[in-house]
């Protein structure tokens, strides 16, 4: 039994990790550097996750945890803005660093990219199945693959606009990526 772990250590941990990733990228990044960085024990860490990419995908679901906003009304496009809004919010906090070295790191770490998926995934439903069950309840003219569709093509078109073309997720981006992209892939033809 023990005793009860230390929440603020596991964050700490967490938020360890995320800084390092961030400056010395997935290879670099060390087990026993999050441990200093952290002021934790390695051993505690191994007991926490069973290697590098379990504590990487655990630090990335954990940034990603926020809770998208609950549908307002029955209005698709008001919804979806509020959404795709948020959305832009949370990718455009996360720092540059961070997401080149998780793209990096996935490409070279199987296991890696498996956990990080698995953890974006949980991050992907919370963000499409109320806000698209409400609009489908109000709606009939919604294609049934809308959920996968805005999960794929939302998060990607703004990981574009930041990172590619370096521009900012502004209301008049979001309001295109609503009228011209999302609406028109999501409405039933």
């Amino acid at each position: 039994m023990g005793r009860p772990r230390d929440t603020g250590r596991g964050l700490a941990i967490l938020r360890a990790t995320l800084a390092l990733l961030a400056e010395v990228g997935y290879e670099q990044l060390t087990m026993e550097a999050v441990a200093s960085h952290s002021g934790s024990a390695k051993t505690t860490i191994y007991r926490r996750y069973r290697d590098k990419a379990a504590l990487v995908a655990a630090a990335v679901g954990h940034r990603t945890r926020a809770k998208p906003p609950e549908p307002a009304s029955g209005d698709l496009r008001e919804n979806l803005l509020e959404l795709v809004t948020w959305l832009a919010r949370q990718i455009t906090e996360q720092e540059i660093g961070l997401l080149g070295a998780l793209f990096t790191g996935m490409r070279s770490d199987a296991r890696l990219a498996e956990e990080v998926r698995c953890a974006l995934r949980r991050g992907e439903a919370a963000m499409t199945d109320d806000p698209l069950r409400e609009a489908i309840r109000h709606s009939g003219q919604l294609t049934a693959q809308g959920a996968r569709l805005l999960a794929e093509v939302a998060p990607a078109l703004i990981v574009h606009r930041v990172v590619i073309v370096g521009g900012a997720c502004d209301e008049p981006f979001v309001a295109h990526l609503v009228d011209d992209v999302l609406l028109p892939l999501l409405r039933a033809r």
